[in-house]
């Protein structure tokens, strides 16, 4: 009698457990605003790996390009084009992409060791605005 119940219990609590993580929503990925040359389905991942790179290859922090929110708390609008940077940004994200398709096939291509792209570090070299020459 106590190894039925026993079996009864377990098989509840396992059903309980399979439907309720069947009918809980997958967890989905952060939906960005505003997108204009980035995919607009970038993972939370992606978008980390691209702005990282930005902010390093220019040498400074996300405030550069994106605006203080409106609500008057110290947080960014990532998806305000407020700022003229962010404008500017656009347009050479879409000057490097043209560059290598055209160039470079839209691909990493190595050579010595060294990836034939032109990327934001390839003029700014860490630096906000590049040198002129």
């Amino acid at each position: 009698m106590l190894k039925k119940r026993t079996l009864a219990v377990i098989a509840s609590i396992s059903t309980i457990i399979f439907v309720t993580s069947a009918t809980m929503p997958a967890e989905k990925e952060p939906e960005y605003k505003n997108l204009k040359v980035l995919p607009k389905k970038i993972s939370h991942e992606d978008m980390d790996k691209v702005m990282r790179h930005y902010s390093k290859s220019l040498g400074v922090k996300c405030n550069f390009c994106h605006a203080k929110s409106a609500d008057g708390s110290n947080k960014l609008d990532f998806a305000s084009d407020e700022k003229p940077e962010k404008l500017s940004a656009r347009e050479m994200m879409k000057m490097t992409n043209k560059i290598n398709l055209k160039y470079f096939g839209g691909k990493k291509e190595v050579f010595n060791h060294a990836a034939m792209e032109v990327s934001c570090n390839t003029c700014h070299n860490g630096k906000s605005h590049p040198e002129e020459h």
